[in-house]
């Protein structure tokens, strides 16, 4: 069982189970590793959200890798997508982001990025952990060998240089609200859509080290729907705490997940001659919906394991253009190597634009199955035994004969918390709300946490 990185680097309560001790070490690890166990001097960006604990595990982090002779370049506060970016262009050996992404400020994480600006596959982050909690001393260096900080905060023009480069269409005038969740996205998607032309008004983007995500952002829509369905904007971008997703939100207030999102960019880039292979690569997660608007536009879908690093791995391995989450990951592959939440807005508001029609007639292609999704609570070291219960699995067999193929039952361990998701998919909405119930509540009070 994996000990440290989940389906999105290492992430936990910080200062209680993301340690600065343990910050160290990965930065002392990932060095070794990713610079591929070195005999020269690596160079390594760091960038970080807005949380309170980020200045903390930066600087253990940075002591960490310097200490084997690597030079850190600071990035300052820059979405996840923006150190991916620049790690590629200035040809650095890896990149790390401090974050916890959607999480709330008392969690913190640290995530890398080769130097192609991809998140590291299942091997290398073992390799990486095996030599956190292994025995063997990695070289300490001493002298002018020992690595450097170098702060470059001036980097993220470049970031945003790129972004504006990336719009296709012309927005200008267009009327856009953006919610930027007191996190990373906070500086650079207003000055993105300015630079663009768009007249934006802009909402939490005033962090104080506690309040990202805090009822706001692309988990917490109800703020940026409500304002947005009083009819002054054409609509609305909602991005999570280090701005690698987005929920977006039509002009008559309607949310607008990953889904809809990939449905419409997908068509789009088809029509464009964009769409490699004219396919969409998308989770387990993600809507039956949205595979019959696909089979309907002569798009094949194929589907990964949860984790955006799992679809992008199999966009890699198969050269497809675009894949993404329900949750708002949506990679445009070429463009950047990692989920964008202000690039995918920015094409977005161009293909609205485009259009010349309302956004809620651009995302309502797509016809949603009802779905349902319940978290049940377990205790860490149970959330991966569930599959492996007989009581568990029958009810899985007998929900499922059920469906006779007109819906989906998924469970899943979550990556980043204690908890086990439920997910119902079907045509009778009661039904799937009961039975999905039904089978968390059960996996609760089987591997619950113990008191």
């Amino acid at each position: 069982m994996r000990k440290l990185f989940g389906t999105d680097g290492v992430r936990g309560i910080a200062n209680r189970e993301l340690t600065s001790d343990l910050a160290f070490k990965l930065g002392q690890a990932a060095a070794y590793v990713l610079a591929g166990e070195f005999d020269r001097k690596p160079k390594i960006m760091v960038g970080t959200d807005t949380r309170i604990s980020c200045d903390m595990l930066e600087c253990a982090l940075n002591a960490g890798l310097c200490s084997v002779g690597a030079d850190v370049i600071l990035l300052g506060v820059i979405p996840t997508p923006g150190v991916a970016y620049l790690t590629a262009k200035f040809k650095a050996d890896a990149g790390v982001v401090i974050s916890a992404s959607h999480n709330s400020f008392e969690f913190n994480g640290i995530k890398f990025f080769d130097s192609d600006g991809y998140k590291l596959p299942d091997e290398i982050e073992d390799k990486i952990e095996d030599f956190v909690f292994s025995d063997v001393k990695l070289p300490h260096k001493t002298g002018p060998n020992i690595g450097r900080i170098i702060r470059k905060g001036v980097y993220v023009n470049e970031y945003i240089d790129f972004l504006v480069s990336q719009s296709e269409a012309d927005i200008k005038g267009m009327k856009i609200l953006i919610d930027c969740a007191h996190g990373a996205a906070y500086r650079v998607a207003p000055i993105v859509f300015t630079k663009l032309g768009a007249e934006i008004t802009v909402l939490n983007a005033s962090p104080d080290g506690t309040n990202i995500n805090e009822g706001c952002g692309s988990t917490h829509v109800n703020q940026i729907s409500e304002k947005v369905a009083k009819g002054v904007y054409d609509i609305g971008f909602a991005y999570d705490g280090d701005a690698d997703r987005v929920i977006s939100v039509s002009e008559d207030g309607k949310v607008i997940d990953g889904d809809r999102m990939l449905g419409v960019l997908a068509l789009d880039m088809k029509k464009k001659g964009s769409l490699i292979n004219d396919s969409l690569v998308i989770t387990v997660m993600s809507n039956m919906g949205l595979d019959k608007l696909a089979a309907e536009n002569g798009v094949s879908v194929v589907r990964t394991k949860v984790g955006d690093r799992y679809v992008i791995e199999e966009m890699r391995k198969n050269d497809y253009s675009l894949g993404g989450e329900q949750s708002g990951h949506v990679i445009i592959r070429g463009c950047n190597t990692t989920g964008d939440g202000v690039l995918t807005s920015v094409r977005l508001a161009g293909i609205v634009a485009e259009s010349e029609k309302q956004a809620s007639m651009i995302f309502g292609t797509m016809k949603k199955y009802p779905q349902v999704m319940i978290n049940a609570a377990v205790d860490n070291k149970n959330k991966y035994n569930i599959l492996k219960d007989d009581t568990i699995v029958s009810m899985i067999g007998e929900i499922e004969e059920k469906f006779n193929g007109e819906g989906r039952l998924l469970i899943r361990p979550s990556g980043t918390e204690p908890v086990v998701r439920v997910m119902m998919e079907g045509m009778d909405r009661e039904y799937i709300k009961l039975k999905a119930k039904e089978m968390a509540e059960l996996i609760e009070y089987m591997f619950g946490e113990e008191v």
